[in-house]
């Protein structure tokens, strides 16, 4: 990334969309200036990691095959998804879960609809309501899902993309509602190249990374290097600056029009002869006029079949499902699958997900969301939309609240990176463990206590928090601890807590 080539990502809203959305925009979505500058992407790469600590090992704790690839699919195990993996058999669950669309997700879909509309606007209703109300149902519509939906692969994938094109819903509003549903959640599981078209083609891309500033006199270069460095080769994918400029000048044109839909404004474009990677684009007549958005459809097409592109993506995937070095063999069997199959994601990740991939794969570090959702799904808690606010109270105070991340390169991904926040990672489980509201949410420990003996309450915390697997250091600990008094309420929800804030419950 050439900082000083690139405007800031985050500049004050009213500005930025003069002439190119209704003045209303900024008014009506609350978009707020931020210092101006070029932005400082944080480190992604992970430095050397920190040693696990002991008993958490899947060779040592996690014995079964499909409890180990229930964790990497989900967002975190329980008792019900434990015993669903189980009974499918390790190739039958993946496939269970690489077909959402035939998984009865009615009860969570119920919920959204009825206590977060915003999801379901259209584009002139969300453009007229709040920002605050835009952007709080929004995150709480994906909190609720991630926690709560059956279809947890899926939503993992959600996460997933949504990090791989962010988009900071600071400067973008309302827009990211439109992008979340007919880009990331449309596209999560179809092909990559599907996926990157619509992204393209999303408005709040587009707005996001200053596309709709972009014009042949003056080619904004920030979506095209993004697009190249981010979303498809990688920054060591082959590029080059000349390239950069090249594809912004292929790119003039492509803007957004009326309250936020993707338009090619012809008179933007420059029609002159450019190169991109090696494949030119011929100098064309002005008269071509809206034909010439053929050139960018073209120039996506070159990306999505890049080997570089390829590389890059399958070793994301394997980043994200699998460990954070993944091997040379391990990415290029992903590559060929990419290669042979157009991008499309389900056979990606049945390689990336291959029984010796998942059994080999050291624990993973969860990022603050992910940690907070396998709380949430281990527990399941009653959670009331008067709850919500308080979800993302604690989401937000980990420091993972989705489409807040400002920078394109989204979310990091390392331990190093997140390891340094544990206190409020042990908060969080006392809160979850001794959430008692019965107006909001309300974790009811009752059948943690029947019978109320020590082994029997470490024996249902086994079970519920750890799928059956919890080490057996672990399980003597919280033995211990209940032992002074397992008939209390109180110290059961601490126990609880303490096997939350546990080490082995850090990882997946």
């Amino acid at each position: 990334m050439n900082a000083p080539n690139r405007r800031s990502i985050v500049k004050a809203g009213a500005a930025l969309l003069a002439g190119m959305l209704a003045p209303a925009f900024a008014r009506a979505q609350g978009i707020r200036g931020v210092p101006t500058g070029p932005p400082r992407r944080r480190p992604t790469n992970p430095p050397p990691q920190i040693p696990r600590p002991p008993g958490i090992d899947p060779a040592a704790a996690w014995a079964t095959p499909e409890l180990r690839l229930a964790r990497r699919v989900s967002f975190g195990l329980d008792a019900v998804e434990a015993t669903r993996a189980k009974a499918l058999g390790y190739s039958q669950y993946l496939e269970y879960q690489l077909a959402p669309e035939l998984i009865d997700d009615s009860a969570v879909n119920t919920f959204v609809a009825a206590n977060f509309p915003v999801v379901s606007m259209d584009l002139a209703t969300l453009f007229a309501t709040d920002a605050t109300t835009v952007q709080n149902q929004l995150t709480y519509a994906t909190i609720y899902q991630s926690a709560f939906s059956t279809r947890q692969l899926y939503e993992r994938l959600v996460e997933f993309w949504s990090d791989h094109f962010n988009i900071s819903m600071e400067k973008v509003g309302y827009l990211k509602v439109v992008d979340d549903n007919s880009v990331i959640r449309q596209y999560a599981m179809t092909s990559f190249p599907q996926l990157l078209k619509a992204s393209a083609h999303s408005p709040a891309m587009l707005l996001y990374l200053d596309q709709t500033m972009s014009q042949k006199a003056a080619p904004n270069q920030n979506y095209a290097r993004e697009i190249m460095e981010l979303h498809t080769l990688g920054v060591n994918g082959g590029y080059t600056q000349t390239d950069v400029a090249e594809l912004s000048r292929v790119l003039t044109g492509w803007t957004i029009a009326g309250k936020g839909t993707f338009s090619f404004n012809s008179s933007l474009h420059d029609y002159g002869s450019k190169t991109v990677l090696g494949v030119t684009v011929p100098a064309a007549s002005p008269a071509t006029g809206a034909a010439a958005q053929a050139e960018g459809e073209g120039m996506l097409n070159v990306l999505a079949v890049h080997p570089s592109t390829a590389s890059f993506i399958s070793t994301k995937m394997l980043q994200y499902f699998l460990r954070y070095d993944p091997t040379p063999a391990q990415v290029s069997a992903v590559a060929q699958v990419y290669a042979s199959t157009g991008g499309d994601i389900k056979s990606m990740l049945r390689e990336v997900l291959s029984p010796n991939n998942v059994l080999s794969a050291p624990a993973k570090f969860k990022r603050p969301y992910h940690l907070i959702m396998s709380g949430l799904r281990a527990l399941s808690p009653s959670v009331t939309a008067a709850g919500m606010p308080t979800l993302l109270g604690q989401v937000a105070t980990v420091g993972q609240q989705p489409f807040t991340w400002l920078t394109p390169d989204g979310f990091p991904d390392s331990i190093g990176y997140w390891s340094g926040n544990m206190l409020t990672r042990w908060n969080y489980a006392t809160f979850l463990s001794n959430a008692n509201s019965a107006a909001t949410v309300q974790f009811n420990v009752a059948p943690f206590m029947t019978p109320a003996t020590p082994s029997a309450i470490v024996a249902a915390i086994n079970t519920t928090v750890f799928a059956g697997e919890m080490p057996s250091r672990l399980a003597g600990e919280l033995t211990n601890y209940v032992s002074t008094n397992p008939t209390s309420a109180a110290l059961v929800r601490e126990t609880i807590g303490l096997a939350l804030s546990s080490s082995a419950h850090q990882y997946y």
